[in-house]
Formats: structure tokens, C-alpha cells, sequence
């Protein structure tokens, strides 16, 4: 047994190493005072620069509007979606649900090419071009089906009940939908918000396709900057996105935690 128990151990740690080691790596160098990989002693310098670096900075603030607002919207869109899900029984459900899914086991290119010709085909039809607005629908697309994907098992579990209960007692249809269809949906919704918001950051592919040629996000940002000898701010913005990505994820873990623990409790 302690044999097994030391080697499922071992397992687990190479792994991480496997996983994680490359990010280490980059991590590390972001606090070389040197351009290349040859150490030159700790510095701040190209955190420095890259905050001083104008291009990035409003690559950056691109890339977070559009994470805020398509998590936004698609969080609105997805916890309607799966409401109306909700209410189909049978096959209905079953396809709907099935069709729902699609976008999240398609293909990113697949994605980023198709809405690429319907923005393509819709500015030539009303004279606009591909930009902000575009990468915007885009991303709320994809990120809808995760929240629905999120919400619908707390729809499951919920006692339907609830709401009679609160009619009952005197709510009207707005305060009891709100303050118990919501209350108890409350968990998917904000897992599905904070997903949303970490793919939309990650996102390249999409982003590529649905663009245009003015809009510039983080992704492209880097993506521009292999054409030439990269800089090592890039070690630096690479080690705050995972940053970033890595405190929404530990967010989502306790949240799902907390709600194990509440869950145990309350059987």
C-alpha cells in the first residue's frame, strides 16, 4: 500500500513538472535583466517596459473590455438559454441541448471562418467593417453555450416548488423569479460568467478571423510580434495572463467547493 501510495505520488508530481514546467521557465525569465536567455541578474525591467509600452497597454485594455462584456452578455444570453431549455421535455430538450454544445466541440477555426464570412457578407449587405463590434458578437457565440453548460445542472437540481412558494406568499412573478429562480442558479451563473470571461481572454483563433484590420487585442498583439525577434516583455505579459487565468480558475475551485460543503450539510 505505501508502495502504491508513493508511486501515484511520484506520478502526480512529474505531471506538474510535465505541465507546468514551461510556464516556470517563462516566468522566470520575465525577471532576467537580459534580452536573451543567458541570466543577467533579477530585474522588474521588462515589467516596467511592458506597462510603459503603449501598443500593449491598449491591446490590453481591448482584450479586457471585451472579456468583461462578452461575459456579461453571454451570461445574460445562457442563463435565459437554459431556462427555456428547462422547459422542454422529452427529445425537444435532448436536441436543443445537443445543438447548444456545438460551438463548444466545433472546431475554433471552424468557428472563427464561418462567422468571418457571415460578417463578411453582412458588411457588404449594410457597409460596415469587421472590428470591435464583430470580435464582440464572436465572443459572446462562444462563450453562451458554457453558461449554459454551467446552469442547467442547478436547474436540474432545483425544487420547481420554491417559486409556487413564493407566489404563494405574496411575490409577485419579477420578485420570486428573481429572488429564488436566480438566488438558486446563483452558483452555475457566476461559474459560467467567470468561464466565459477567461476563454474570452484567451481567445485567439476567433479573434483572428473576426477582426477586420483595425482592431488590435493581446493575442495579436503577440501573435505580431513573432514576425520579428520577440521582445521579453513578452515573458512578462505572458506570466500576468497566466496570472490572471490562474485566479479566476482557483476563484471557480472554491466556489465549487463551497458548494460541495453546503450541499453535504444540507443532506
Amino acid at each position: 500500500m505505501k508502495k502504491n501510495g508513493i508511486l501515484s505520488k511520484l506520478y502526480i508530481i512529474l505531471i506538474m513538472i510535465f505541465l507546468y514546467a514551461p510556464i516556470a521557465v517563462l516566468i522566470f525569465y520575465s525577471f532576467n535583466d537580459g534580452k536573451t536567455t543567458v541570466w543577467k541578474g533579477f530585474s522588474l525591467r521588462w515589467y516596467s517596459e511592458l506597462f510603459n509600452d503603449s501598443s500593449i497597454m491598449s491591446s490590453l485594455w481591448n482584450t479586457l473590455i471585451i472579456a468583461f462584456l462578452a461575459a456579461f452578455f453571454a451570461t445574460i444570453l445562457g442563463t435565459a438559454a437554459a431556462i427555456g431549455i428547462s422547459n422542454f421535455k422529452g427529445r425537444k430538450r435532448l436536441i436543443i441541448q445537443n445543438v447548444s454544445n456545438i460551438p463548444i466541440i466545433s472546431p475554433d477555426i471552424v468557428m472563427g471562418v464561418s462567422l468571418m464570412l457571415l460578417f463578411s457578407t453582412l458588411g457588404v449587405m449594410f457597409n460596415f467593417e469587421m472590428g470591435f463590434v464583430t470580435v464582440l458578437i464572436a465572443h459572446i457565440c462562444f462563450c453562451v453555450p458554457f453558461v449554459v453548460l454551467n446552469v442547467m445542472p442547478r436547474i436540474t437540481r432545483m425544487d420547481r416548488s420554491i417559486y409556487d412558494v413564493a407566489l404563494d406568499l405574496g411575490c409577485t412573478q419579477w420578485q420570486a423569479f428573481y429572488k429564488v429562480i436566480i438566488h438558486e442558479l446563483m452558483p452555475g451563473i457566476v461559474s459560467g460568467a467567470l468561464i466565459s470571461f477567461t476563454y474570452s481572454l484567451d481567445d485567439f483563433i476567433i479573434t483572428y478571423f473576426t477582426r477586420g484590420s483595425k482592431f488590435q487585442n493581446l493575442s495579436i498583439e503577440i501573435y505580431s510580434m513573432t514576425h520579428r525577434r520577440i521582445s521579453p516583455k513578452i515573458n512578462a505579459l505572458s506570466a500576468l495572463l497566466f496570472l490572471a487565468v490562474l485566479i479566476v480558475m482557483v476563484i471557480i475551485n472554491i466556489r465549487d467547493r463551497r458548494e460541495e460543503k453546503l450541499a453535504k450539510q444540507k443532506s
